[in-house]
């Protein structure tokens, strides 16, 4: 038989050449199976996850933005809802709402920084006089005398290596200040368009299941949208209380800047776990600087309050909105934190509901009817 390398019409015969494939009728494709096509879907799945993998963690901060954003904007939106119902359109109650957090933040920072500001000024100011005291303290003399401490303090103060790092810090603390109000802003601006369009991205993501179980989808996402809703709602009512009794506390025992320490309480109080701590500290540590008396009054409130807040309040409020468990909430807010910090802390809870309450009415169900 001739070989189709060297002769022509035998290659046309053996390829089956005629007027529909006029070079030879086309072979089986390759099929799934096939090594080549298994390996190169495979690589190529590889390929995208890690190009994925990539985006996502190099737009990381941008996508926690968004996240928060979104989060916020479910937690505002039952007090859109309420305003609807007392007579507001959507986009009237939305301004309502938007300009309450505006206030509040405007607020905050408006009773935080002019105090700020007056104790770094005064700090400043008597530097040279805590110096002297030092030197009048007889056992600080004595070290001063053997060690030169207070000479060398001045020393490293004066020395130009010094005054350059501080000055390179100062430029660090201005520049991450510079980048929160940035990132606040966006979220800001963020939540008010996830707030303004959030029935029409409901709708959308509704529309994303299959027709026979749309409705179900909708009312499953409706009761985790009105749990993290009333999630935050219960923050912000634990906030206001731990924020307004800090206050009348702090205002009879005589602590200056009652009022901004107030705030950061009611703020810190929002982190899970550690914030009502660490508002507590800021506190003691503002009190004890007023006078002992005063430092240990704060510790003792706040020791007994806490309490208060941990075994009573917090459970209660947090079992009549988010229908969560009190271990299911500290372990959430342990896993939420290891993994996002503060934001993983804060998102922790309402996501925990809303995986309990898909377990209960999805999982098991199925598992009973097997």
């Amino acid at each position: 038989m001739p070989d189709p390398v060297h002769d022509i019409e035998q290659r046309k015969r053996e390829a089956g050449v005629n007027r529909l494939f006029p070079f030879g009728r086309p072979g089986e494709p390759l099929g799934r199976a096939h090594p080549f096509v298994f390996g190169f879907t495979g690589a190529l799945g590889v390929i995208t996850a890690w190009l994925l993998v990539k985006a996502a963690t190099n737009a990381q901060s941008v996508l926690v933005m968004i996240l928060v954003a979104m989060f916020l904007a479910v937690g505002l939106n039952p007090a859109v809802e309420r305003l609807k119902r007392l007579g507001l359109s959507r986009g009237w109650a939305v301004a309502v709402v938007f300009l309450g957090v505006l206030l509040f933040v405007a607020g905050f920072l408006a009773s935080l920084i002019p105090p700020l500001t007056e104790q770094v000024t005064d700090l400043t100011k008597n530097v040279p006089d805590y110096i002297q005291q030092l030197r009048g303290n007889r056992r600080i003399a004595e070290w001063d005398k053997r060690y030169h401490l207070l000479q060398q303090a001045q020393d490293k103060i004066n020395d130009s290596k010094f005054q350059q790092d501080l000055a390179k810090r100062a430029y660090d603390v201005g520049k991450m200040a510079l980048s929160g109000t940035f990132q606040t802003l966006t979220v800001l601006i963020l939540t008010l368009y996830f707030l303004g369009s959030l029935p029409q991205i409901k709708s959308f993501a509704y529309q994303l299941a299959p027709r026979s179980r749309r409705a179900r989808v909708a009312l499953l996402g409706d009761e985790i949208l009105d749990r993290i809703g009333g999630y935050v709602a219960g923050q912000f009512t634990i906030a206001f209380i731990a924020g307004v009794t800090s206050y009348i506390f702090l205002e009879i025992l005589g602590v200056p800047y009652a009022l901004a320490l107030a705030l950061i309480v009611a703020v810190t109080d929002l982190i899970p776990l550690v914030g009502a701590t660490i508002g507590a500290s800021i506190v003691c540590l503002v009190a004890f600087l007023t006078g002992t008396y005063e430092g240990i009054a704060a510790v003792i409130f706040y020791i007994v309050y806490q309490q208060v807040e941990n075994y009573l309040v917090y459970p209660r409020v947090m079992k009549r909105t988010v229908d969560v468990q009190p271990a299911v909430t500290i372990v959430a807010a342990l896993i939420g934190g290891t993994l996002l910090g503060v934001v993983g802390a804060l998102l922790a809870i309402p996501t925990a509901a809303a995986i309990s309450l898909l377990i209960r009415e999805i999982v098991f169900p199925r598992q009973e009817r097997l």
